[in-house]
């Protein structure tokens, strides 16, 4: 694969791939690093035909998809909910194994 941009590479091991695109969103979410969810979100947004396409499935510019994947986005969360709707995802809540509820 020589040649071919890590962000391509990325987005065609996603989209050949849905379980490794969702297993690796779901690490980085444990981990909390919203940079590297950036990177996953902006290379499975290539995966599903690139943010003009998303953005409109999403019902959302795609200047604003732009700007909120980008290295200082910050999405809100309607924004976020729409982009992974648009993949066949969405958030969930689950509890941290070990963590006392209230503590």
């Amino acid at each position: 694969m020589k040649g071919i941009a890590h962000d391509d590479v990325m987005a065609e091991i996603f989209r050949k791939d849905p379980a490794y695109a969702i297993a690796l969103l779901n690490s980085i979410l444990e981990d909390g690093d919203q940079g590297e969810l950036l990177v996953a979100l902006r290379q499975m947004t290539k995966a599903f035909g690139g943010a003009a396409k998303v953005a409109e499935k999403a019902q959302l510019n795609s200047t604003h998809i732009y700007r909120a994947l980008s290295a200082k986005g910050n999405p809100e969360i309607r924004s976020l909910t729409a982009i992974l709707k648009t993949m066949g995802l969405r958030l969930a809540v689950q509890p941290i194994q070990g963590v006392a509820a209230g503590a």
